[in-house]
C-alpha cells in the first residue's frame, strides 16, 4: 500500500486517495523542506501556490513531488502510479 503525503488544504484529493486505498497523511508547509519527513512517503502532493517564480526547483528528497493544481482526484492517482 502506497503512503502519500498531502498538503493541508487539499481535502478532496486526500479523501479520494484514501477511498482508493492509499495511506494518506496531511502535512503543513513547515514540513515541505524536511527531507527526513518527506522520504517516508511514496509521493508528495502539493499545490502550486508557492512555486518558484524563476521556474527553478530545488528538492531535498527523491520522493516524487506532484503539483496538483487544477487536477481531479483521478488525475492525481494516475500521476502517482506513473511516478513509481
Amino acid at each position: 500500500m502506497k503512503k502519500i503525503a498531502v498538503q493541508i488544504g487539499l481535502s478532496p484529493i486526500k479523501d479520494y486517495l484514501s477511498e482508493e486505498g492509499y495511506t494518506v497523511k496531511e502535512f503543513d508547509n513547515s514540513k515541505k523542506n524536511a527531507g527526513h519527513f518527506l522520504d517516508r512517503y511514496d509521493a508528495i502532493i502539493v499545490t502550486g501556490e508557492n512555486q518558484n517564480i524563476m521556474g527553478t526547483t530545488q528538492t531535498i528528497t527523491n520522493t516524487p513531488i506532484i503539483d496538483v493544481t487544477g487536477m481531479t482526484g483521478e488525475e492525481v492517482k494516475n500521476q502517482i502510479e506513473k511516478k513509481r
